[in-house]
């Protein structure tokens, strides 16, 4: 009861001014700017899923849960504003890097995305109080979406629905709902899962796609034409602070040995809660790595479910990336650059193996969500 009022405390002021709104109207991870790699995602294609018309194209294999799909409705908790009291931006409006950078401090943490034809950054200051942002992408719908509370940023394709925030929570987790069917989706989950406005949904997972967490200058040095979403939202402007603390530096909620606001499920202490793990999970199971570590090694191995992987550091964006390495593929680090046995040189974007979609979270919530996690630090 007490972490439920502290987070209403630290969104009333933004609830408030957001009351007074004045109307509302990939993709990703591709990082080096001459690169058409494809996402390391479900991809943005795909069907509606059966007997959920007009719902979220969903993927042919659904992601592992942390228990029955109705245990997680039972778990879920308020996080104080109601539904859509955090409103979702549905007619983003983008601006240049020049205009941007008035207002963006270069160490500014922003969620970036690059396609064949278009590169986007939505700044962290500004999602911060809306945490889904339904755009369109390339032609194709999309939702970039962040949950403060667990860290994580990430690309969804939506298709002709839209979602928004339902003022609930697991694990500390923003869950999701899309306007078409009014299913619950916990975004770090990505998965349907019954809530009280459709009490059977079937049970599938979004088709995601990779959201690069990094900083403003770094973005813009890699994609140095860039748009970034307006704080011309239609709402009440308040980006210029945060209502859980700071990433520059990192401060209140967002320090790695402060507690989580409400009950988290996980209880691995091997690392400090906040500490960030670039994770990724299947059906055969998770592995994290500690970004730290991965800064520092630049390459770690390892292993998710009997599936052999390698994990990647790219010192431009300050971003990892996991790969499937079935053949235990040796690349050596040389500089920026992996370079394997024939002597060919790759950038930690484009390793020549099959890239899974991972991306930056919070331990405790990555942990809680699939406690037998390998972790790599």
């Amino acid at each position: 009861m007490t972490q439920y009022v502290t987070r209403r405390a630290v969104l009333a002021a933004g609830v408030a001014s957001l009351a007074g709104c004045l109307g509302r109207g990939p993709v990703g991870g591709a990082v080096n700017p001459s690169s058409t790699t494809p996402d390391d995602g479900t991809g943005l294609d795909g069907e509606p899923p059966k007997g959920n018309p007009g719902g979220p194209p969903t993927a042919q294999d659904r992601l592992p849960l942390p228990g029955e799909p109705s245990s997680l409705r039972d778990r879920a908790v308020s996080g104080g504003p109601p539904k859509d009291g955090i409103p979702s931006i549905d007619s983003p409006a983008f601006v240049a890097t020049d205009e941007a950078s008035d207002w963006i401090d270069p160490s500014d943490p922003v969620f970036g995305l690059a396609t064949g034809t278009e590169t986007k950054a939505y700044p962290q200051s500004i999602l911060v109080w809306h945490e889904i942002c339904n755009d369109v992408v390339d032609g194709t719908p999309v939702s970039v979406t962040y949950c403060p509370l667990t860290g994580t940023a990430m690309g969804f394709a939506r298709g002709e629905t839209t979602f928004g925030v339902s003022g609930r929570l697991v694990n500390n987790n923003l869950i999701m709902y899309d306007r078409a069917t009014e299913t619950w989706w916990p975004q770090v989950l990505a998965t349907a899962i019954p809530g009280p406005w459709n009490e059977s949904p079937p049970i599938r997972s979004l088709r995601e796609f990779r959201v690069v967490w990094t900083t403003w200058e770094r973005w813009s040095t890699v994609h140095p034409h860039t748009k970034v979403l307006s704080r011309e939202t239609g709402f009440a402007q308040r980006y210029g602070s945060d209502p859980y603390g700071s990433y520059n530096p990192r401060r209140g909620y967002y320090e790695p040995d402060s507690t989580p606001l409400f009950v988290s499920w996980g209880e691995d202490d091997r690392l400090p809660p906040k500490t960030v793990v670039i994770g990724t999970r299947a059906a055969d199971g998770a592995a994290a790595f500690e970004k730290n570590a991965l800064r520092e090694g630049r390459r770690i191995e390892g292993n998710r479910g009997g599936s052999q992987l390698v994990a990647t550091y790219d010192p431009h964006l300050d971003t990892g990336y996991v790969y499937e390495n079935p053949s235990r593929a040796q690349f050596e680090v040389r500089d920026d650059t992996f370079v394997a046995e024939s002597e060919d040189s790759f950038t930690a974007a484009e390793l020549p193996l099959e890239r899974t979609l991972a991306f930056d979270a919070m331990w405790f919530a990555w942990s809680g969500f699939y406690p037998e996690t390998t972790l790599y630090d």
